[in-house]
């Protein structure tokens, strides 16, 4: 009897496992662990959204594990694209170069945007308000005058030379903002796209004549710089530790960013250029197995979520990002008023801007 009664309660318990599987409640239930890992190449800007445990969560309920790598975004069409199942560059130039580098038909998706912003502090904001470089628009927040910067850079005015800066013995030499790599990086090379098109008569550079036209006033621009970071995050680091320069191109993302986590922002002030190019971050699926997830990225509710919370603005999403950063509103430009959005020059004629602003 003890014999049959262990054989009856050994096919109970394996019953009952079989069962809580088919259930789904056991180790290979979808909604625990996902069925499809790609691996992608992302601009730096993006590293943090891709590793943040809600994001990888959120993916992971939909069937995917996302690997990342980083590089310039306009370097991406120089890497081994046959190891990658996704490109993701922070512009549509760029994709393009991808796309054709690959030879894939494949459709590219921008999940989301960020504007670039130039940080600085209020006693710097008011120095270039005084001068007509800024209008105020907010304690802490404003438009920045493209037109009078070019001219101001193209005459290398120095800081000692604005009005009310006497009183900051801490703005010294020429007056410059403190941007990326345009060889390589996307806020640099978008940077330039948007100074050579004031200083083109406010049209994109698309020709020698262009190129001829506008290669000095870059050069004053970039090569006093010195050796040029490759990405944003080291110099808004610096810049939020209280370091750095005194004027810092970033992406609006790593500022709404920083608001949304409730970090303390002192006296930043936040100016948005009113003649730009938005970063817009287009997802290139190299093969079949990543063609789902960029319609993900952009059309799934938690992901654009996430995506906001990390300081991206979704495409379609205007209501989302206002909700969203309702509190920051002394430091952000909710609805880009006065912005000016520009193209860029294709991706070679940006390549050789860039190399004659470094000289």
């Amino acid at each position: 009897m003890r014999r049959i009664l262990g054989i009856v309660l050994a096919v109970l318990l394996i019953g009952g496992v079989v069962a809580v599987i088919l259930a789904g409640g056991g180790p290979q239930d979808p909604e625990h662990t996902a069925t499809k890992t790609v691996h992608g190449v992302i601009g730096s800007e993006k590293s943090e959204f891709f590793a943040d445990p809600d994001v990888v969560k959120a993916l992971s309920a939909k069937g995917y594990t996302v690997k990342t790598e980083t590089s310039g975004s306009w370097a991406m069409d120089q890497l081994p694209l046959n190891s990658y199942d996704f490109a993701f560059p922070g512009s549509s130039e760029p994709a393009k170069e991808v796309k054709a580098k690959a030879g894939v038909q494949s459709s590219q998706v921008v999940p989301f945007f960020s504007p670039l912003v130039v940080v600085t502090r209020t006693g710097t904001a008011q120095v270039l308000a005084e001068n007509g470089l800024v209008r105020m628009t907010g304690k802490n927040t404003g438009t920045l005058a493209m037109g009078a910067f070019v001219k101001a850079a193209g005459e290398d005015r120095t800081w000692q030379q604005l009005k009310g800066s006497e009183a900051h013995p801490e703005l010294l030499g020429k007056v410059l903002i403190r941007s990326t790599d345009p060889s390589s990086s996307n806020s640099g090379a978008l940077y330039l796209a948007a100074l050579s098109n004031v200083a083109n008569g406010h049209t994109v550079v698309s020709d020698a004549k262009g190129i001829e036209a506008t290669a000095p006033l870059l050069n004053k621009v970039t090569a006093p710089q010195g050796q040029q970071p490759p990405s944003t995050d080291a110099p808004f680091r610096e810049f939020v530790s209280g370091a750095g320069q005194p004027l810092v191109l970033v992406y609006e993302s790593q500022v709404a960013a920083l608001l949304l986590r409730n970090q303390p922002a002192g006296d930043m002030v936040v100016l948005y250029p009113d003649t730009t190019v938005n970063s817009d971050h287009t997802f290139v699926p190299l093969n079949d197995k990543a063609k789902e997830l960029g319609e993900l990225l952009s059309t799934d509710p938690r992901l654009r979520e996430l995506a906001v919370r990390h300081g991206f603005r979704p495409q379609n999403g205007v209501q989302e990002f206002t909700k969203a950063t309702a509190p920051h509103t002394a430091y952000l430009n909710q609805n880009l008023a006065g912005i000016n959005q520009v193209g860029t020059p294709t991706v070679k004629i940006l390549q050789t801007l860039a190399e004659r602003a470094k000289g």
